[in-house]
This record gives structure tokens, sequence and C-alpha cells, in this order.
């Protein structure tokens, strides 16, 4: 936005004299002001209509009203596109309540900042300055910051909306290719055609968006045994995961692609940047790290995969690998898994899937830049780096932030859950984590909680979906700029 515009919207002489356009200035002011502080507000109030909604007699399978902790427990889960319920979500809700849950999952799914950009873009009829800055934020946090920073990444400033197009148009392709996937898989299974078509529509919205909500009161159990609708479920939870500015980069360098086959020019394709390289690597690499592990570990268990062939079994840990990222769907009684896999899952869960996608957790580029600084330091290098570029400190000091408060975070309230409810440890750090994370995997604690409880955990999702990053930025008023700097001392450390 323009300083003139700018001037011109804050001057009272040329406000709007409509009740419509003094909202419209308000939150205008306020983005200004605040981008991370509007973000907030408006996920938060999102929370609020659809708590009410949910509370609604017509959301409810038996026409009464659903409590308040079971109504806002709901709707935090399904912003925050988690998973986790406190109700049977297939028998609970009727059909008005179902169609809120799949509405609700498509508006979390994009996220707190760029649900904010597109909103501003709604208000303002276009994308000024600000609002692409507020968008920019969701696919690169460092850019909350004042200082210069590098455009080098995914998507660069001036991209920001075809980014916000990517969103809306990927989200809808993406589901409607999973949904036409799955439908035949159910219809051959003997599903009426109508219900076949619901069925198909709301496991592949779940599926992409990460939340694993089912709309059968079976879950996956008729599936379990079923790998084709299996691998068009990880498909779509890889696709959630990955990150909106990956799809976009993929879009890019597959229009590119075509291009120059069509003119058949021999030009080298666009280069990736670190963090789209970063991404798919450390993404790669934790699906496989992870399934190998629940082979190692499950192989013997006769509650999970002790009963199944070498082939079932690899197929089976690589399916609970891509899940538990943020997935939320299981083929097992997590309950069932040895407690050497509960710490692997509460491990995967943590850290999550891409930044800017549906998945939680403190994402796969944080966990690699934390891997590349300890590698430097082991090597005596000043440097971060990675794929020939360097990673500059800030992005460290970012990543050591997200970390140490999502810990904080899912410490504060494991010890409030094992205060209240008397749970094994591994069970209420499970639960907790995947709250944080937004996976949605439960041990079926959650849904046995007090609603003190059930509070806490509604508080710990909405913590884990914001955002430790977007949450610190609200919380400071605005960055100090000191003018001077103290005598350096090197306290010992390790």
């Amino acid at each position: 936005m323009s300083i003139g515009s700018t001037a011109f919207s804050r001057n009272p002489l040329f406000r709007s004299r409509t009740w419509f356009g003094r909202v419209r200035d308000a939150m205008r002011e306020f983005s200004e002001r605040s981008p991370s502080r509007f973000a907030i507000l408006i996920f938060a109030s999102l929370v609020l209509i659809f708590t009410v909604l949910f509370s609604l007699p017509i959301s409810s399978a038996t026409g009464k009203a659903t409590g308040l902790a079971d109504s806002l427990f709901t709707a935090v889960s399904v912003i925050c596109v988690t998973g986790l319920s406190t109700v049977d979500m297939a028998t609970h809700w009727s059909v008005f309540g179902h169609v809120v849950v799949y509405i609700g999952v498509q508006i979390g799914a994009v996220g707190v900042l760029t649900l904010a950009s597109i909103l501003g873009l709604v208000i303002s009829r276009r994308l000024g300055l600000r609002a692409r800055l507020i968008a920019a934020s969701d696919t690169n946090p460092l850019r909350m910051h004042h200082g210069p920073v590098a455009e080098g990444q995914a998507v660069r400033l001036g991209e920001i909306g075809s980014l916000l197009a990517t969103v809306a148009i990927s989200a809808l392709v993406i589901e409607l290719a999973l949904a036409v996937l799955l439908l035949p898989r159910m219809l051959i299974d003997g599903i009426p055609i109508g219900e076949a078509v619901w069925f198909a529509l709301y496991y592949s919205a779940m599926a992409f968006t990460n939340t694993g909500f089912a709309p059968n009161a079976e879950g996956l159990t008729p599936f379990a045994n079923d790998y084709f609708f299996l691998t068009i479920l990880m498909i779509g939870v890889f696709l959630g995961s990955i990150g909106f500015p990956i799809i976009y980069t993929l879009s890019r360098s597959l229009k590119g692609w075509k291009l120059r086959r069509k003119h058949k020019k021999l030009n080298r394709p666009p280069r990736w940047s670190v963090h789209v390289k970063l991404t798919l690597v450390t993404s790669a690499l934790l699906i496989v790290f992870g399934a190998v592990l629940y082979i190692i570990l499950e192989f013997d268990n006769p509650k999970t995969f002790g009963s199944l062939g070498a082939g079932d079994t690899v197929f089976q840990s690589f399916f609970l690998s891509v899940m538990t990222r943020s997935g939320g769907f299981s083929t097992i009684n997590i309950p069932d898994l040895n407690g050497s896999s509960l710490l692997v899952t509460d491990m995967l869960m943590f850290i999550g899937g891409g930044s800017a996608s549906t998945a939680g957790g403190i994402k796969v580029t944080t966990l690699a830049v934390l891997f590349l600084a300890a590698f430097a330091e082991a090597r005596g290098n000043q440097e971060m780096e990675a794929f020939s570029r360097r990673i500059p400190s800030d992005v460290l000091r970012l990543g050591v932030s997200v970390v140490l408060w999502g810990a904080t975070t899912v410490a504060v309230a494991s010890i409030l859950i094992l205060q209240i409810s008397k749970a094994p440890l591994d069970f209420v750090l499970f639960d907790v984590i995947s709250a944080f994370a937004t996976s949605g995997l439960t041990t079926g604690l959650t849904a046995s909680l007090p609603d003190v409880g059930v509070y806490i955990m509604a508080a710990t999702m909405f913590m884990g979906r914001v955002g430790t990053v977007t949450l610190a930025a609200a919380l400071a008023a605005s960055q100090r700029q000191q003018l001077y700097k103290r005598p350096e001392e090197r306290p010992i450390v390790g």
C-alpha cells in the first residue's frame, strides 16, 4: 500500500460513511499495524463461529445441543485441521454438522496468514504491499522481522498473488483428483453411489488437509487391507504436507518443462531454492526413516504387524510413517504399539510437515537447519551450507526459537494433563504432541478427559496451528532497535 493511500484511509474526511466502509477501514488499519495479530484475530474468530455452529441442535444427529467443551474442541480441531475429537465424529454429527466439518477443514487448511491475506484482499478489493507481506510471512516467517530478507526462496514477494491462486486451485484440483480415484473403489466395495460420492469427497479432503477424520463409524477398518485406497490417502497426505510454496514451485517447473518441450528448447530448467530442496529431501528421509524403525520395532508385535507377511509389514510401516507426520489416519490401534514405537511416533509428529502446509509440527526445514548447524559445528565451519548455498545465522535463531517454544508448550500441557488425568506418561505425551503438531492420532486419552483437560488440549492445538513464530510476533508490540552493543563474553556450553 502506498503512503498516499494509507494517509487517505486514515484521514477522517475521506473515511466511508457507511457502517461496512467503517468496519473495512478499521480492519485495514489494524492489519497494517500488526499483520500477525490480525491473522490470530481471524483465526480465533473462526473458532468462535464454528463453536456456535457445532453447538446448535441442527448440527447434532440426535437434534440436541452439543456441550460447550465438545463444541469448542471440535471447532478448534476442525479449524486447526488436527483430527482429534472428544465425540464420535461419524455418528455424533448430523448431515449439517458434517458439512460444517467439511467446510471448516477447507478454511483451516489454507493457513492463518494466507487466510488473512485472502480476507484482506476481499476487504480492500486489491492485494497491496501489506497484504503481500502478510501472505509472504506464511511462506517465510523471517519476513516478520524488521530488516532485509533475501528473496531467493520458494516464493518471492512479487509472486504472492500467484501463490494465493495456487493455494485455491491446487486444493480444489488435488482433492477432486483424489476423490475421482477413490470413488470407483468404494463402488466396487458395494457402497451406494450417493454415499460413495460423499465418502470419496470427505476422505480426499481429510487426506489433503491432513485432518484424518473418517465419515464412517468403522473408520479405515473396512479398507485396512485395500492398498490402492491407502496409497491414495498417502499421496493426498504427502501433497498436503509438503506446503503450498512447494506445490507452486513444482507447478511452475512443470509448466516450464512443457513450454521447453513444445518449443524444443534445451534451456536449463529453473533452479529450485534451498527451501524446496530441504523440504523434499528431509520429508523423504523422514518417511523412510520412520518406516524402517516401525518395521524393526513392530515386526514381532502380534497386536500390530506380527501376524502380517513381509510385504504387508513394509507397506503398513510406510503408511504409518506418512500418517504420523500429520495425516491422522491409522489402520491399527495406537495403544497397541510398543512403547518404543510410541516414542518414535512422538518424534515424527513433533517434526511435522513442510512450512505453509496443511501439516503441523515444528516443520521439516526447522529440523534440517538444526542438523546443518550441528554438522557445521562438528566440522569447524563458521557458516551453515546446503546445496551450495550459505544459510544465515538468523535462520538458525528462528529455528531454535520454534523448537524451544514448541517443546515448552508440549511440556506445560503434558504436566497439566498428567495432573488432571493421572494417565500413563507415554499416553499423555503422545496425545499432547498429537494436539500440538495437529496430527490427529490418539491413544484414546483425549476423548476420556474432563472438560478442563479438553480446554487445555484445545489451547495446545491452537498454539500448534497458529504457529509459535506468529504468536511470538503478535505478542511483541514491535521489535526494539538497539543502537549499542554490550561487551562480549562467552559462557560455557555443553
